[in-house]
């Protein structure tokens, strides 16, 4: 399949074969009041398969695995098969019992408890009325060896890493020897090495027979695990592809319904002498990585700031921010040094920063949309007696949910409960807030859907076209291709080339990666 709606479409994906699946959801729907979430759904999967379920957020991934789960249940009409026959799947603890488990995105560990305790959470080993640590270390002991996790079942959970706490989520869902295991987003949170590592133990467990579904956003990782790839999008399944069959045109084509050309759209612009310099910054360091950086950027300019994990892109972007202590160099807005040696002097400058964590580092996610926009203006809805101008920043909340297509019931909602791609908006439209010339933007379409990225895009075009100057950093090297009018490449905390896109010779993803590994210099030699 290359295009269009996959024929096996509202039949068993693994009856192609003739090999009865391990899981066969038949026709499944689903209504919350008078909204489809899922739309007459058909998808299977085999024994010892990783299959790949993508779509944009909202597209009604998680409503179908919760149904399989059976924290929800389907509408009437459909049906469950698991091993060819029909079951009904009435709760979580039925779930389980037909040897279902899911492993969601946020971890849901108790810290406090040790690793065999979390194992053994709610299945707790007793004696004479007690809680068996002992059994529950001793049981936990093989589960952790076959993950070959790096920990003992005593250690408290609160001492292990992100990766490792997963490895007990992995090990908890082994407890009840599933046929079938859902894994959400299992890499959100990792490095490269240790998604290298999750990958390791996920085909492990596929040479044992377990069927997984593999739900990501990650196009490079659906390439390297996926045997097969279903596609939801808007509560319907668009199709399914065969490993040979994946490519990047057609997962977006499938997930977005459009082409993926149409994702990088913007006309570049070169710049020109008599473009105004918005931002200078001339020979900055930190005194240990950050040594000697400069370059300018000119009104209207978006440019992407490129290197491999560890260049020093993050840290000179926060050295600029004044994040980070810097030991020399300066700073110009519009032609006027500035005296930035913290975040408020940057923004008082023009200056505004886009973390690249923003649940740690940039959003407030128990707190409203409305909240979360106005946090960087509070002063301009400041009243006598130490009150706040509620009507004010409810009409900028609206004001920025209109202009960004922040997609929500209204401001009042907490932005924890948001999708990736509108907490980004919303973190964007506290920027936008305080009327900056310069954006520096860490990772802005990390953790987002297609859709979302697009959407980004477009934003990030539209403030260089309203005269802003724009630096982006990515570690997408397609992203940086598409949108940046220039690329300025970091190694070893230096800035070490600059490529332009000029008319009939674009921006390559192999020049900058020539550049980031001193490749053209070895050439050279």
């Amino acid at each position: 399949m290359t295009s269009g709606v996959d024929p096996r479409v509202g039949m068993a994906s693994g009856a192609a074969s003739g090999e009865v699946p391990e899981l066969d959801m038949r026709n499944i729907a689903k209504s919350f009041a008078n909204i489809r979430a899922l739309s007459n759904v058909s998808f299977s999967v085999r024994r010892g398969e990783i299959h790949a379920l993508m779509g944009e957020n909202g597209a009604g991934k998680s409503t179908l695995m919760k149904i399989l789960s059976g924290a929800y249940q389907a509408d009437a009409g459909g049906e469950i098969r698991l091993r060819g026959e029909p079951v009904a799947i009435d709760g979580p603890l039925a779930g389980r019992r037909n040897g279902i488990a899911i492993i969601y995105q946020e971890l849901s560990l108790s810290p406090n408890l040790s690793v065999a305790e979390n194992i053994f959470l709610g299945e707790e080993k007793r004696r004479f009325g007690f809680i068996d640590r002992k059994a529950m270390e001793a049981a936990a002991k093989p589960l952790l060896e076959r993950l070959a996790a790096p920990f003992k079942a005593s250690e408290r959970v609160a001492n292990l890493s992100i990766a490792e706490r997963q490895l007990v989520e992995i090990a908890r869902a082994l407890t009840g020897h599933p046929r079938i295991l859902v894994m959400d987003e299992p890499t959100t949170s990792l490095s490269a090495r240790e998604a290298t590592r999750l990958f390791s133990i996920i085909r492990q467990l596929k040479s044992e027979g377990i069927a997984i579904v593999y739900i990501s956003h990650r196009m490079a990782e659906v390439y390297e695990l996926a045997d097969r790839v279903s596609v939801l999008r808007d509560g319907s399944l668009i199709g399914t592809l065969d490993k040979e069959e994946i490519t990047a045109a057609a997962l977006v084509r499938m997930m977005v319904g459009r082409e993926l050309s149409s994702f990088y759209t913007k006309e570049h612009r070169h710049p020109t002498e008599d473009r105004k310099l918005v931002l200078e910054v001339e020979g900055i360091g930190d005194g240990h990585f950050i040594k000697d950086c400069s370059f300018a950027v000119r009104a209207g300019e978006v440019v992407g700031l490129a290197g491999l994990v560890g260049s020093g892109r993050t840290e000179l972007a926060r050295l600029i921010y004044g994040a980070d202590a810097r030991t020399n160099g300066r700073i110009m807005v519009d032609g006027k040094e500035c005296k930035i040696e913290t975040p408020l002097q940057a923004i008082d400058s023009g200056v505004v920063y886009l973390t690249e964590d923003r649940k740690a580092l940039g959003l407030f996610l128990d707190m409203t949309i409305r909240e979360n926009i106005s946090m960087s203006v509070l002063g301009a809805d400041a009243l006598p007696a130490g009150l706040l101008n509620l009507r004010a920043a409810q009409q900028r909340a609206s004001d920025a949910i209109r202009a960004l297509g922040i997609r929500t019931l209204n401001a009042a909602v907490s932005v924890g409960s948001l999708s990736g791609g509108n907490q980004q908006k919303v973190l964007l439209s506290r920027l936008l807030e305080t009327k900056p010339r310069v954006l520096l933007l860490d990772e802005p379409t990390r953790g987002i859907d297609v859709g979302a990225k697009s959407q980004i895009y477009q934003i990030i075009d539209g403030l260089a076209r309203n005269g802003a100057a724009v630096v982006v950093i990515s570690s997408e090297l397609p992203e940086i291709v598409g949108i940046s009018d220039r690329v300025l490449v970091m190694r070893d905390g230096h800035i070490v080339g600059e490529i332009e896109a000029k008319p009939g010779a674009p921006i390559t993803q192999e020049a900058i990666m020539d550049i980031a590994t001193n490749t053209a210099n070895v050439r050279a030699a």
